[in-house]
């Protein structure tokens, strides 16, 4: 039986420099990951691109491929967004796909893929009100957003703890998505 694909994106908040160690846990799951980042996240981890092509055996992306390019990856079977940064997600509720990860989880919406999100803001972005707005849109959407009580809660601007991100509940989402998990 083949593991079920994983699609593990991430944006630019600081837990995403965890993201090495996201990626083991997941194939520690069951799951084949693919890893995509939006452009600043990927530029964050520029220096750990070779070990995250050889931990996944793909190319990590963040651009969209050229129109006459076969894709490198397996189609997912589902979705794991994480962290979600205060832009990415309204541009992702707005439907601004300007970028690879926001172009393929807004596609995933129309595809049925099981999506998961968990944003990583802190409390001045949450009180936004497009913010709340986005989370509401995503849900009723069909994205499970972990954000609230039994999610992500924000902290106070300056005061973020990216030790404490709880990967774990994502992690445990994308598997229940997919019928592996508890």
């Amino acid at each position: 039986m083949s593991r079920p694909v994983l699609y593990l994106f991430g944006s630019a908040a600081p837990p995403v420099q965890q993201i090495p160690g996201v990626v083991r846990r997941a194939q520690a799951a069951g799951f084949d990951v693919c890893l995509g980042l939006t452009p600043t996240a990927s530029r964050w981890l520029d220096s750990e691109r070779p070990l995250l092509e050889q931990l996944t055996g793909r190319p990590v992306r963040s651009e969209y491929k050229q129109p006459t390019e076969a894709d490198p990856w397996p189609k997912a079977d589902v979705i794991m967004f994480a962290p979600v940064t205060f832009n990415s997600m309204n541009q992702w509720a707005l439907g601004l796909t300007n970028h690879f990860v926001i172009g393929v989880v807004a596609e995933g919406i129309g595809k049925r893929i099981p999506t998961v999100a968990m944003p990583c803001v802190n409390d001045a972005y949450a009180q936004h009100p497009q913010f709340q707005r986005s989370v509401e849109t995503l849900r009723n959407a069909g994205v499970s957003v972990l954000y609230g009580p039994g999610g992500f809660e924000p902290n106070e601007p300056g005061k973020g703890r990216p030790e404490h991100y709880p990967w774990h509940l994502p992690l445990a989402a994308a598997a229940r998505l997919v019928g592996t998990g508890p």
